[in-house]
Parts: structure tokens; C-alpha cells; sequence
């Protein structure tokens, strides 16, 4: 598969270019709590100003109060200089982008204000086609979404690749013909999202370890006792049949629970109802670094326990083994990402990927993803 890549494009000066980023990172009272996405975000976007075009950012945000991309706007501004279009279907907006000058970078606010985006409207995404020459995705991270500005947009403009997804896709692509000893580590509570690469990935290395609450259902599908603990909805349909009796699967043998003493230590079959997991337990992590002793090659996503409420020694724990060890090591996925900053801790991982779930439906489909289909497609080239 040969992406088609923005730096084979020869004639880009005063082109107007719409840059699709991912810019969605966590941001509480206005204050961005993690930059790690807008970082790897700023290679495309110098590579386009150094060519002298004008660039046209597109994001979403999900994140603060209002879901406004204003924070990022402000971040990347003191480094680059941009304008700020908080509705670009208005007047005033239209005008800002018809009468951009070369160098100028203007960012549009979040894309998901817009009905026409996650629907996919064929005419929403010609609106914003219409502004500009050449589309560049460079968000492998939201690629798994058939939304506007992923697969609609490269049916209407010649369509490329920027440097950061290139890079994801090279490096994720070496998960598809791993190494082995191959460890993979899946983590979190996105039960539907990660059963499909739990399934192919059984097949494809050596050890597959299930932690966090991705446990939970396997445990209470052999009879233990889950308490409040974290479960799938009921109609996730989760079909545990493959889990059993399937050497390369490798389960927590305890967990730090929340019990009316505190937090104990606990074996599976001595949990009692009302009491909550919150964390990988210490025969677990002695189990963990003994598979990660024998690997060649470790995947990595989603945390040991429940990471956004504080109960983090499980995960950090893990990172420092992964770290630690000689085996090379890819890892993403939003909790995953806050441990690596947490540690100030990138360089220590041979990739660390921006993406969450497109990094499993990349891994699970193979080495595709629709926004990477509609750029082979894109029929403007």
C-alpha cells in the first residue's frame, strides 16, 4: 500500500490547502492538560508553510465546557501565527477564508458543531471543499470515522497524507508481522471496540493479556464475583467463548479492590458484592513483567485500572517494565498517552501512537481504515 504523500506534491506554492488535524486533547478550565497530540501536529503544518501555502486548519474537540477549540487556537498561536474563524458558513467567516494571503493559517472552530460532519453530508463537505485546492489528512487518530472531513472531503480535492500519518502507518504496520516472543497488553473499559482485536490477535501472538476492566466480564463469565466493579452494557453481546481454554490468553490473577476496609488485595473468587476493582493487583504485575522478560516485541493499550480516578500505580507500574525492558514496544490510546506524559517518558518507547481506537481497528482490519481507503480512492489526484 503507497499512501499518497504531500511531500510528492511539487507545485504547492499559494495553494490552498485544508489540513485535516486532530487536535482534541483534554482540556479542563480552559487550560490544556495534555499537548502530546498537538506536538506531533506541528510537522505537517511547518511543512506546509514552509512551501508558502495557505493553510486552512479543520478539528474537532470534545473536551472543556463548550467544546471550543479556542484553547488550542490560543496554544498554537504563540508559536505560529493564525486567525481564528468561529463559524466559517457565516459571512464573515466566508470572507476571511476567500481573502487569505500566502503563508496565512487560519483555524476553523470544532468541525463537530456542524450536523453535516458526522453524518457525512456530501454537501457539507463540499462547503468546505470549496475553499480550497488540496485536502491533507494528517489524523490518523479520528481515520476510523466516516465523518465529512475524513472521507468525504477526498472525493472533491486532490487528496494526500500528512507526516504524522504517514509515520503512524508505517510504524503500526509492523504490528502485522511482529517479531516474536509478541506480547499484546489490552487494558480500559471499550469492550466493543477491542473484543474484535482481542479475537485476531489470539491468532497472531504469542501472549494476549486482558487487564483492567476488559476483565471483568471473563472473570464473571468463569463465576466469580464482579461487585460494582466496571461491566460491558447488556447489549454488548460479548461472545467470551474464544477466551476459554486458549493458551496464548492471559488473565490478572488479583486486583486492588475497593472493599468497607479499603483498598485490599484480592484473588477473583474472593470478591464479595459492593466492593469495586480499581487496579491491577501486585501477583498480577509480577506475572506481567515475566511475560514482558521473554518478549521480543509488545504492544500496548489502555490502562490496569481506573486511571481517571486516580488509581494509577497498576498502569505506571506497567509502563516502567514495558520501559524497561529490551523488547521494541508500540503503544497509544488516551490513558495510555497520559501515563507517557505523566513519566515525561516518550523517547522510552520505540512508537508511541496518537491513536486510540484507530489503532485497534487499524490492527483488527488488517493495515486499513476508511480515511485511509477514501485517500487511495480519492479520484481528483
Amino acid at each position: 500500500m503507497e499512501l499518497p504523500k504531500i511531500q510528492s506534491v511539487t507545485d504547492l506554492v499559494g495553494k490552498r490547502v485544508l489540513l485535516r488535524l486532530d487536535l482534541n486533547v483534554p482540556i479542563e478550565n480552559g487550560v490544556i492538560k495534555d499537548d502530546f497530540r498537538l506536538k506531533k501536529s506541528l510537522a505537517t503544518l511547518d511543512f506546509l508553510r514552509n512551501k508558502q501555502v495557505k493553510v486552512i486548519i479543520v478539528s474537532h474537540s470534545e473536551s472543556g465546557l463548550s467544546h471550543s477549540l479556542h484553547p488550542v487556537f490560543d496554544y498554537l498561536s504563540k508559536s505560529h501565527l493564525m486567525r481564528f474563524i468561529p463559524d466559517f458558513t457565516s459571512s464573515e467567516g466566508t470572507q476571511m477564508l476567500k481573502d487569505m494571503q500566502t503563508d496565512e493559517v487560519v483555524m476553523i472552530e470544532n468541525i463537530r458543531q456542524y450536523h453535516g460532519e458526522m453524518e457525512n453530508d456530501p454537501a457539507f463537505a463540499k462547503s468546505l471543499a470549496d475553499f480550497a485546492d488540496i485536502y491533507v489528512n494528517d489524523a490518523f487518530s479520528v481515520s476510523h470515522r466516516e465523518h465529512a472531513t475524513i472521507v468525504g472531503l477526498p472525493k472533491l480535492l486532490p487528496s494526500y497524507c500528512g507526516l504524522l500519518f504517514q509515520k503512524e502507518v508505517e510504524e503500526l504496520s509492523k504490528v502485522l508481522t511482529p517479531p516474536h516472543p509478541f506480547l499484546f497488553i489490552l487494558g480500559g473499559a471499550k469492550f466493543r471496540t477491542k473484543m474484535p482485536v482481542i479475537k485476531k490477535y489470539l491468532d497472531i501472538a504469542n501472549f494476549v493479556f486482558i487487564g483492567g476492566a476488559l476483565a471483568h466480564p471473563v472473570w464473571s463469565s468463569m463465576g466469580y464475583e464482579m461487585g460494582d466493579s466496571i461491566m460491558p452494557d447488556s447489549d454488548v453481546g460479548l461472545d467470551l467463548e474464544f477466551t476459554k481454554n486458549n493458551e496464548k490468553l492471559c488473565l490478572p490473577v488479583d486486583a486492588s479492590v475497593e472493599t468497607s476496609d479499603g483498598l485490599v488485595s484480592k484473588n477473583p473468587n474472593q470478591i464479595k458484592p459492593g466492593e469495586i476493582i480499581s487496579d491491577a493487583g501486585p501477583l498480577t504485575l509480577r506475572k506481567l513483567a515475566a511475560l514482558i522478560k521473554v518478549s521480543k516485541f509488545i504492544v500496548w493499550n489502555g490502562p490496569l485500572g481506573n486511571y481517571e480516578k486516580g488509581f494509577k500505580a497498576g498502569t505506571l507500574e506497567l509502563a516502567r517494565l514495558i520501559m524497561e525492558s529490551d523488547a521494541q514496544s508500540i503503544i497509544g490510546g488516551g490513558d495510555t498517552l497520559a501515563v507517557v506524559d505523566e513519566l515525561q517518558a516518550e523517547d522510552k518507547f520505540s512508537f508511541v501512537s496518537t491513536g486510540g481506537g484507530a489503532l485497534l481497528d487499524f490492527l483488527a482490519q488488517g493495515g486499513t481504515l476508511p480515511g485511509i481507503e477514501a485517500l487511495l480512492a480519492s479520484p481528483k489526484r
